[in-house]
């Protein structure tokens, strides 16, 4: 497990005990991504989910604290099962993330590339991004290996 902070981006690298279509079906499969998509403590409601190329994924994240958090992102690519890219198109917080899916020996190695649109914003979130993205990805080993959330 590495993470890293470059210039307008967070990079975090995991290798889960899984194969690569096992892992990119909690990706695109929305019951088990509602299960595991963000930080500890947050809950989904997935309005709209279509994971092709174009389309949107409209959800409704829901702190701890019960506060609402309406999300939109546009799926640019969409590879089974080798990578997912999706646009969040925000005014401010504009920025996109792909996943890669690498196969090896009977794990998978997935890179979890976030890169924003403007260096301020990115300044202002990195260090909150960083970690909620290790919650994230912790969220999904605990999937994928049974473990429950």
């Amino acid at each position: 497990m590495t993470a890293t902070i470059g210039e307008h981006e967070i990079v975090s690298v995991r290798v889960y005990n899984c194969s690569r279509e096992r892992l990119f079906r909690a990706w695109t499969d929305a019951a088990e991504l509602a299960l595991w998509w963000g930080p500890e403590g947050f809950r989904n409601e997935f309005r709209k989910f279509d994971p092709t190329a174009g389309a949107e994924w409209l959800l409704v994240m829901r702190g701890p604290d019960g506060a609402e958090y309406p999300l939109r992102y546009v799926f640019v690519e969409v590879a089974p099962p080798e990578r997912i890219v999706l646009k969040h198109p925000h005014d401010v917080h504009e920025f996109r993330l792909a996943a890669t899916f690498e196969q090896s020996d009977g794990s998978t190695r997935l890179t979890f590339r976030q890169t924003f649109a403007h260096a301020e914003e990115f300044e202002r979130v990195k260090d909150f991004c960083a970690a909620a993205n290790e919650q994230n990805l912790d969220r999904l080993e605990r999937l994928v290996s049974g473990n429950g959330q």
